[in-house]
């Protein structure tokens, strides 16, 4: 994953300062989130532990340009623009609209997913074609979502994901993403779904949500949603 991501960036174009610059910024807005109370209604204690402890504060553009490249001595793909594996869960619970009915709970309405097949040589790809398709099959704009939700895997490939959707990246993970928050393995993709739930629903933010993550082997995944603050 690594070294595929490390090519992707490449081919695409993105420069280490970009990278660099797109990691701190996601332990920023990370802390900022933090600091606001942001997290609260959707994280619990463990063994004492209230909060994470992943999010670095005062990481700046110029400590992360201190690191050498991890995958091949001419990449620009390092720890500190990378995501971390972290330890995490996330608890996601999906039912029939006439069972939110009658629950009478706020939740997210899914509009439509998609899993998409991209060339196993450049994963990290699979989130375009993935968000194009959901988006069709949702009959929404890109311009119309008010929340994106995308795996921070590397900043390389979230800022090639960006490009290739004309999508600005300051729209992403407007509170920090795996970058700053870690990458639970087997729990990233519920964790997405609890971050557009947090905003959409919890603090009504907007209307519609947008989720998408890449697979290494070659997949992309992705979700629209809907705020369903009342009764469907």
């Amino acid at each position: 994953m690594g070294m595929a991501n490390d090519l992707l960036a490449a081919e695409a174009g993105i420069s280490r300062m970009r990278q660099d610059t797109y990691a701190a910024g996601s332990h920023a807005r990370a802390m900022l989130a933090r600091s606001a109370g942001a997290f609260d209604q959707e994280t619990i204690a463990v063994g004492g532990c209230e909060r994470d402890d992943r999010p670095r504060s005062g990481l700046t553009v110029e400590r992360l340009t201190r690191l050498k490249p991890t995958f091949r001595p001419e990449g620009t793909v390092t720890a500190g623009n990378s995501c971390g594996i972290s330890d995490g869960a996330a608890g996601v619970a999906v039912v029939s609209a006439k069972m939110q009915q009658g629950l009478a709970l706020p939740g997210l309405r899914i509009l439509s997913t998609a899993t998409v097949g991209v060339p196993a040589a450049r994963p990290g790809l699979g989130v375009v074609p993935a968000v194009y398709s959901a988006l069709d099959k949702a009959g929404i704009s890109l311009e119309e979502i008010d929340v994106i939700e995308f795996n921070e895997a590397f900043a390389g490939q979230v800022l090639a994901c960006c490009d290739e959707l004309g999508l600005d990246p300051a729209r992403v993970c407007r509170e920090g993403g795996a970058l700053a928050l870690g990458h639970p393995w087997g729990a990233s993709g519920a964790v997405l779904a609890v971050r557009l739930f947090a905003q959409l629903v919890t603090r009504r933010e907007g209307r519609y949500g947008l989720a998408a993550i890449a697979a290494g082997g070659g997949l992309g995944v992705a979700m629209v949603v809907e705020a369903a603050v009342g009764s469907c």
